[in-house]
């Protein structure tokens, strides 16, 4: 399981240049702790700036951030190490909290990467060890691969799409899902349950979705927006509690919604 990390995160896709240090700084002095960044978003020097401007110190967040393999045609070890120690000095920081093997491109792809990732926690500068649009399959080539857990898998997660198998999959381990794309990119509007749901609470349909998401045992969001009026309503997620009924209608929604597609990139 994560250690010392809120289980209301941000997702910095898209938060670039001086607009996005000042939504992620923003975000951290509104109380987001959990700030989820990736060498492929292209703004983890953001980050950084964000969080040493931010008032907060380092020890309260938790920062973690993402290394692919597909981004050079030679895939190799030297250039997953390479791409580790550039993300430490982008972000500035001396340790990381969470590192992930981002969009695997196959299972080659991961017996080449996750070991590597693997040595960097061993090593002591990484807390913890991620991965992310991995299938069953791929957690069961990685329990194969290294000797150590996976602690945070990152996926697609929302009312749209409940990941049932997967969450199954990980039941009674030590691993905890991460959600990305938690408001299904603006679709939960248009559902009559969740709406119903945020009218009952007086809430918006974001901060039901949020907190249905935070009703399942392991599971943490990270949504992702560039409005601080938006950040802030999002973090309101932390504080309603929804009641059994509410959870077992949105359960039962039957529609099924996957805004990024896991193999978009796979070659």
């Amino acid at each position: 399981m994560l250690e010392g990390e809120t289980r209301l995160g941000l997702g910095t896709y898209t938060l670039t240049d001086a607009d996005g240090v000042e939504t992620i700084k923003a975000a951290i002095e509104h109380g987001y702790r959990h700030i989820d960044t990736a060498r492929l978003y292209g703004n983890e020097a953001e980050v950084g700036e964000a969080i040493a401007a931010a008032d907060v110190d380092r020890d309260d967040l938790f920062v973690a951030t993402k290394v692919a393999h597909f981004e050079e045609p030679e895939k190799t070890t030297e250039y997953v190490e390479r791409a580790i120690d550039e993300s430490f000095e982008k972000l500035g920081l001396d340790r990381i909290d969470l590192l992930y093997h981002h969009w695997p491109r196959g299972q080659d792809d991961i017996e080449t990467v996750l070991p590597v990732l693997a040595d960097r926690v061993n090593d002591g500068r990484v807390d913890n060890l991620g991965v992310s649009n991995y299938t069953v399959d791929d957690l069961e080539l990685a329990d194969e691969l290294i000797d150590r857990p996976i602690d945070a898998l990152q996926v697609e997660m929302h009312p749209l799409l409940q990941q049932d198998d997967l969450r199954a999959f990980l039941a009674g381990t030590d691993t905890d899902l991460v959600a990305y794309s938690p408001l299904a990119q603006g679709e939960v509007f248009d559902v009559d349950v969740i709406s119903d749901i945020a009218a009952k609470h007086s809430v918006s349909e974001p901060v039901v979705s949020l907190a249905w998401l935070l009703s399942k045992e392991g599971v943490t969001a990270i949504p992702r927006t560039s409005s601080v009026d938006h950040l802030r309503d999002n973090f309101g997620a932390l504080e309603v509690e929804l009641d059994a009924e509410d959870v077992d209608r949105i359960d039962a929604i039957e529609r099924t919604h996957r805004c990024e597609d896991p193999d978009w990139m796979t070659w």
